[in-house]
């Protein structure tokens, strides 16, 4: 953390190195926290419905529309959520108001937390409902592919948002005590000098 300033972030008003920022264990994990969330919710919506002998669409996780649902919905928002921590990630820098990064990186921390638990709930129900699945209610081998597709990327979902989390509490906790040791071990100037 050489040169890092408060919150893991560089000094404010510097040079923004795209090489050094895509290097970043932040930046690819929520490059694949975008990925994944894409799979999952596209996977649900292309194939994730059928037919069967009527017009009216049945979800292929147990006819159970809650199911589908719930999976694009938190697809959505994390592929959406991805989108906002990269531009903030970016902005980051330029922020020079120790609280607001204060609150930057207190809101990264809850909200992966908050969506880790969201991605293990989607999981289980996505996993819970795709076992009770009979294969004659599956006419297409494609929508099983991507009813197994969405349901493995929630599970990679479940570790990415989860070590976003580890890293926002690891980056704050750091530069917390950081702060405060140099603001208590800072060298003051001898006021009283030996002549």
């Amino acid at each position: 953390m050489d040169g890092a300033g408060s919150f893991g972030a560089g000094r404010t008003g510097s040079a923004f190195d795209l090489i050094a920022f895509i290097k970043q264990p932040q930046t690819v994990l929520r490059v694949l926290a975008w990925i994944f969330s894409m799979v999952v919710f596209a996977s649900i919506i292309n194939e994730g419905y059928v037919n069967m002998g009527s017009e009216r669409l049945h979800c292929v996780f147990n006819k159970n529309a809650d199911a589908c649902n719930y999976g694009i919905t938190i697809g959505i928002m994390a592929f959406l959520a991805s989108i906002f921590f990269l531009a903030l990630d970016i902005y980051f820098p330029q922020i020079s108001s120790v609280k607001d990064r204060k609150r930057a990186v207190l809101l990264e921390m809850v909200f992966s937390g908050f969506w880790t638990f969201l991605w293990f709930v989607g999981f289980c129900f996505l996993a819970s409902q795709w076992s009770h699945t009979s294969p004659q209610e599956l006419p297409l081998e494609q929508a099983s592919d991507a009813a197994r597709a969405a349901i493995a990327f929630s599970f990679f979902s479940i570790l990415t948002w989860a070590y976003l989390c580890l890293l926002a509490v690891h980056r704050f906790k750091n530069t917390a005590f950081m702060e405060d040791k140099q603001r208590l071990l800072s060298k003051h100037p001898n006021t009283l000098s030996v002549v």
